[in-house]
């Protein structure tokens, strides 16, 4: 498979695959188990690259807080009306250390599947967790001034943020991991970026990881730049990304940086190293569901979009197919994986599965398919495979008033896609739950000479139209609430 200019992802949750291996096979699977048919249809369906969430070692002190938790079982309750302890594994960011967990097979399973994946053109990504490690990480006990102490103050001022261990006879309160908007994690621990033989800890276990993947996905790697480190802990600290990242690049040049990042610090982030940044603005502006501001997130430069990871769920957000009604979900899908970037694509998304999976289960709950979205995103899948999304030249269109004082215009997103060749696709989308009408000029330049199909990928229905008015005037449509097209356009005829 050629490199692409925009690759696609596929999220996987690594330990309910596995146990709904176990359950298959009738024995503890391995990452081994997977079968090399499933790992084909990913290989199919053009998959660039495939993200293994949670295979990292995770201790027993994580696992104890995640049952003992009330409120997170609560959630995984919702999620499994008949769960069970052995559901409950603790969460996959709360890391021991980064060795692959044996229940997966260990880090020889690791580059055996990962030799799996190369042979058939994907790539390997994986986690990494900057801010924090597990309660009973090695460092703990190795190297207390890794991480961030507090105060018996602290401990009763701040309780859901400080915790109190007993190491060496000795009771240390140390904080948990945390965001400055949220109570902190019970199951980690704050590592302290403000320690620089810390940060080269961190930069070493990074080299390490960049021997076993192609990429890493690094949680909240917001959290460590040192404005937002200090805002949340009062300590100064140098940078940590742009040092990281090209160490790691020394050893692996082709390794790519995906940061789980929000606060519009997107571009921060890129400009340290980063490979990809989560577009979370653009999901949300089309959670909300009013158009302009979805068009508006499509003027930024194209040295930036083209950075930007676009999804519509993960496994920290809620599942589209129960956040998004029918007809909304397919619009938003056109608009989020049809314009530039890498597009993110999570496991359970094509089905329709509507209920989250939490990173400290390793069971899914019995779901039934929808027929409709599963055939909807296998045609999405297919136009993705064109060799224009890939490499092609995009450009955002302009969506005229069909006649004065018709508003309805402002209810479009349009985009173009030209290839190197004569491939031509446009893109129009009425993000609206009303009827609405516009004119959309098409950009390409060799339209007035001919008369032109228009063959809908979507909708599976071909359109005639002559060039002049193409070019002159703009495609009109005048169309129903959420109705998608992608058209791929190709010379029908010369005109005489």
């Amino acid at each position: 498979m050629t490199k692409s200019l925009f690759p696609t992802l596929y999220q996987v949750n690594t330990r309910v695959w596995i146990t709904e291996l176990s359950n298959k096979l009738g024995h503890l699977a391995t990452l081994d188990d997977i079968p090399d048919s499933e790992l084909d249809k990913l290989a199919g369906s053009g998959f660039d690259w495939i993200w293994f969430l949670s295979v990292w070692q995770t201790g027993k002190e994580g696992q104890r807080i995640s049952r003992q938790n009330p409120e997170w079982r609560n959630e995984f309750k919702e999620t499994l009306p008949d769960l069970k302890e052995e559901d409950i594994a603790g969460s996959g960011f709360a890391i021991k250390r980064y060795i692959v967990s044996e229940d997966l097979g260990g880090d020889a399973a690791l580059s055996r599947l990962r030799n799996r994946l190369g042979t058939r053109g994907m790539k390997l990504m994986l986690d990494f967790v900057p801010n924090h490690t597990g309660l009973d990480h090695d460092w703990v006990h190795e190297h207390i001034d890794f991480y961030i102490r507090g105060s018996k103050l602290d401990l009763e001022g701040e309780p859901a943020n400080y915790t109190e261990l007993s190491l060496d006879s000795e009771d240390i309160i140390l904080a948990h991991g945390r965001d400055p908007f949220f109570s902190g994690w019970p199951d980690t621990l704050q590592l302290n970026y403000g320690n620089p033989v810390l940060q080269e800890a961190m930069i070493k276990e990074l080299i390490k990881i960049a021997g076993q993947c192609d990429g890493v996905r690094c949680d909240m790697a917001m959290l460590v730049l040192p404005d937002v480190f200090e805002r949340t802990w009062g300590i100064n600290c140098k940078l940590f990304w742009p040092e990281a990242t090209r160490r790691v690049r020394e050893v692996n040049p082709e390794f790519c940086f995906m940061a789980e990042v929000y606060w519009d610090l997107e571009w921060t982030l890129i400009q340290q190293g980063f490979d990809y940044a989560y577009d979370k603005r653009l999901y949300d502006r089309l959670k909300a569901g009013y158009v302009k501001p979805v068009r508006e997130h499509f003027y930024a430069g194209l040295d930036y979009q083209s950075k930007l990871a676009r999804f519509l769920e993960n496994h920290d957000e809620p599942r589209v197919a129960a956040e998004f009604s029918a007809g909304m979900h397919e619009a938003a899908a056109i608009i989020t994986f049809l314009s530039p970037g890498l597009r993110f694509f999570h496991q359970g998304q094509f089905q329709g599965r509507k209920k989250r999976i939490s990173p400290h289960l390793v069971r899914s709950p019995e779901e039934p398919v929808n027929e409709e979205l599963e055939m909807f995103y296998n045609k999405l899948i297919g136009i993705l495979r064109h060799p224009v999304f890939r490499n092609g030249n995009w450009q955002l269109l302009d969506c005229t008033p069909a006649w004065d004082g018709n508003w309805t215009n402002d209810n479009y997103v349009s985009f173009a896609w030209q290839g190197t060749g004569d491939e031509k696709i446009m893109i129009a989308v009425n993000y609206s739950p009303e009827r609405s009408q516009c004119y959309i000029k098409l950009p390409f330049p060799d339209l007035n000479n001919n008369s032109w199909l228009l063959d809908d990928l979507i909708g599976g229905i071909a359109y005639d139209r002559e060039g002049a008015e193409l070019q002159e005037q703009g495609l009109y449509l005048d169309e129903p609430a959420w109705k998608i097209y992608v058209f791929a356009l190709s010379s029908k005829k010369r005109v005489i």
